[in-house]
């Protein structure tokens, strides 16, 4: 059914989703509540889970779960999914069934409703079969969102798409981000999310090993849980090597772990307890970090490796960019917000600046203008261009 002005068109979102954590799932439930938040109501905002273990329908938003790999399960998707006004797919390529995620494009062809896609990621070097599954993807979506103007060059430069479908909208964040802070007596410099070998953690406890003598002497928490497909293949075993790390660099009163996926009120207390945030990742790939949003809409100074968004975002001012893999170079970043209060300042004005344009209710606004626009318009065509979104998104990054 076609919505008139006066009724918002009904919404089915495609991704894991909690109890499942990880990144998509955190995303798309934010996303959701904010468009919910914006409608002053539930109704008409749907999922469609991506599942890979036992099921759990314990939350009513929650329609359908679609078991990966399953074709009986696709068809009910796909059929559930035709009943809503329009579609919001989370693409990731670990997250749906077959290579590389393929089954997304069995999906996709299916969908007789209007259809935005969210990238998460967007490679600069991808296998032959990656990079024809993201054009399919693109070419059967009405809408392409990348979160950072990285990705939406790359996107439109390395692969054969539309390129008035593709549009810039960032990864939300908690507006309750931007409180106050609360410092303690020791400086607190924070890493949060899943952990996993690409987080480079290694790394930050060898930096922390030439801050000794800094005082007051600095806490590092590093807050989070193995990533769980990590977990189902190694264990612990990460975490493991990390905290014997620790131990034998003496910096067992510097750097804590805490284990927790935290809900997301909890994840707030701790990143607005944070005097510096820290991103030491690995990967030279990543177009959008969800962390790195928080961090920045949290006012918070950071320190990251120098990874396509964190270069995009803190090249205005709001941190420090580093090598990869560079302990040295990260410690000497550290010192200076450590025991350089201007320079901290500095960095966590500027943040607090960008931090306003990232709130989930901005960024929900824009999801909701996209899809009446394709639900007016009853068919995808390419009507809306990155130009046409409000100039106050260029300035982010």
């Amino acid at each position: 059914m076609k919505p008139t002005s006066a009724i918002r068109p009904s919404i089915a979102f495609v991704s894991t989703y909690p109890p499942t954590a990880c990144g998509l799932a955190t995303f798309t439930t934010a996303l959701r509540a904010a468009m919910a938040e914006r409608r002053q109501s539930d109704e008409g905002l749907d999922v469609v889970s991506l599942l890979e273990g036992e099921a759990d329908s314990s939350r009513p938003e929650v329609v359908y779960q679609h078991r990966n790999r399953d074709t009986a399960s696709l068809k009910i998707a796909v059929d559930v999914l035709n009943r809503h006004d329009a579609v919001i797919l989370q693409h990731e390529y670990g997250i749906y069934g077959g290579p590389d995620g393929e089954e997304i494009l069995e999906l996709m062809a299916g969908l007789q409703v209007p259809t935005i896609v969210t990238l998460h990621t967007v490679l600069s070097d991808p296998t032959p079969r990656q990079k024809e599954i993201l054009e399919r993807v693109v070419a059967m979506a009405g809408r392409a969102v990348v979160m950072s103007y990285t990705a939406l060059r790359r996107l439109t430069d390395r692969y054969q798409v539309d390129s008035h479908k593709v549009l810039m909208v960032p990864h939300g964040a908690r507006a309750s981000l931007a409180g106050p802070s609360t410092r303690a007596a020791r400086p607190v410099v924070l890493t949060w999310g899943l952990i996993g070998p690409g987080k480079g953690l290694e790394t930050a406890i060898e930096a922390f090993a030439a801050l000794k003598d800094v005082r007051p002497l600095p806490r590092y928490l590093i807050l989070g849980r193995t990533h769980p497909k990590v977990m189902a293949v190694h264990g612990d075993a990460y975490l493991d090597e990390l905290k014997s790390k620790v131990v034998s660099l003496d910096l067992e009163d510097v750097v804590e772990f805490d284990g927790r996926y935290l809900d997301t009120d909890s994840l707030v207390s701790f990143i607005r307890q944070a005097d510096i945030a820290l991103l030491p990742y690995v990967s030279t790939e990543q177009v959008t970090s969800g962390v790195l949003v928080e961090a920045v809409a949290a006012g918070k100074p950071v320190v990251a490796t120098d990874f396509p968004h964190a270069v995009e975002m803190l090249g205005t001012g709001a941190g420090a960019l580093v090598p990869h893999s560079d302990p040295e170079a990260m410690a000497a970043s550290l010192r200076s917000l450590l025991t350089e209060p201007g320079v901290a300042a500095r960095m966590a004005q500027v943040a607090a600046s960008i931090g306003a344009t990232l709130h989930w209710p901005v960024v929900a606004e824009h999801y909701e203008s996209i899809a009446a626009t394709l639900v007016d318009d009853a068919v995808a065509v390419p009507a809306l261009s990155v130009r046409r979104f409000p100039d106050d998104l260029a300035r982010v990054g």
